[in-house]
C-alpha cells in the first residue's frame, strides 16, 4: 500500500483517476497547482487507487494525503 502525500502547499487542479481505477507505477494521479505551475502527482507502485481523499480545488497543505494506492 502506498500512501500519497502533498510535497507543497497546492491547490488541486486536476484529478486523472477515480477510486478503483487500475495504475501503473509512474502513471499521473492528479495534477496540482503551485505559482501557476502544474505539478504531476504520480502512482509510486502498481496498483489500485482504494481511496482520494482531495477533490477539486481543494487546497492542500505540506504532508496531507492526497490518495492511497493498493
Amino acid at each position: 500500500m502506498a500512501q500519497i502525500h502533498a510535497e507543497m502547499v497546492a491547490s488541486i487542479f486536476e484529478i486523472q483517476v477515480a477510486e478503483g481505477d487500475r495504475v501503473e507505477a509512474g502513471d499521473t494521479l492528479l495534477l496540482l497547482e503551485s505559482m501557476k505551475m502544474e505539478i504531476p502527482v504520480l502512482a509510486e507502485e502498481a496498483g489500485t487507487v482504494s481511496r482520494l481523499a482531495v477533490a477539486k480545488g481543494d487546497v492542500v497543505q505540506e504532508g496531507d494525503l492526497l490518495a492511497v494506492v493498493e
